[in-house]
């Protein structure tokens, strides 16, 4: 018994530290935006950008759906999607319960764009609906030397999809509903779920206490996950849950 709890404790150990490593390589996430456009690339004039700014802000104050518009030059050696996903998550895109964010990426240098869609508006903005927005509005534009016809362009279009009756029918989903509310009731862990996890913790515990580095570490780690988090200026953000919902396209 006391080997078996030993080797428990190993795995434990070495699972997190795993989970730390893997928390370290990923590139980093940028802060939460503070406007509803941000162009850190020079993609779009100034004046376009302010515009939509302008306009997503009203949007949001009246449909309450946060729709972002972030405009970069890379995502380094990470892949768009798990980029796009990581990021939506640690900005807390849309409203808490709800998930009613959608978020535009464009990278100016990868040559790529993105459409992120959190769960509570994959029932309107579909990913046949945002890829068609993608090949029909912002990529022939953006080929086309048009950027700020191609980022406003296809806001608007993003904004159609998400038509009042729509919208209002998404953002009744009821909160934790997950995937357009089609998601089955969640069901209660079952015991021995809850006695593993109640062991894995003392002991996690236990160890923490008899090493005093590790403990450190651990808090840290804890610290720096759960720290990417809400949005500024002015944002009601509190949402993030996004399974991969949208298109990405590129030019």
């Amino acid at each position: 018994m006391r080997r078996r709890c030993s080797h428990l404790l190993m795995l434990t150990v070495f699972m997190m530290l795993l989970g730390g490593v893997r928390a370290l390589a990923a590139p980093p996430i940028p802060p939460a935006p503070t406007q509803w456009v941000t162009d850190t690339a020079g993609f779009m004039s100034d004046s376009a950008r302010s515009t939509l700014n302008a306009k997503l802000e009203a949007y949001e104050q009246t449909s309450k759906h946060q729709v972002l518009v972030w405009i970069s030059k890379s995502t380094g050696d990470d892949s768009l999607e798990d980029w796009a996903v990581r990021s939506f998550q640690a900005w807390k895109v849309g409203r808490k319960g709800l998930d009613d964010g959608l978020v535009l990426f464009v990278f100016s240098d990868d040559h790529t764009v993105r459409i992120e869609v959190g769960y509570g508006l994959e029932g309107v903005a579909t990913d046949s609906a945002t890829s068609r927005v993608l090949r029909e509005t912002i990529l022939p534009k953006i080929k086309a030397g048009d950027h700020d016809g191609a980022i406003v362009g296809g806001v608007d279009k993003i904004l159609a999809l998400l038509s009042p009756g729509a919208a209002s029918s998404a953002a009744a989903v009821a909160p934790g509903a997950g995937f357009g509310g089609n998601a089955p009731p969640a069901q209660p862990m079952p015991w021995y779920e809850v006695l593993i996890l109640v062991l894995l913790a003392v002991a996690v515990l236990w160890f923490a206490i008899r090493h005093p580095v590790f403990a450190y570490f651990l808090l840290s780690m804890i610290g720096r996950n759960s720290g990417g988090g809400g949005g500024g200026g002015g944002f009601s953000s509190g949402g993030g849950r996004s399974g991969g919902g949208g298109a990405s396209g590129k030019w």
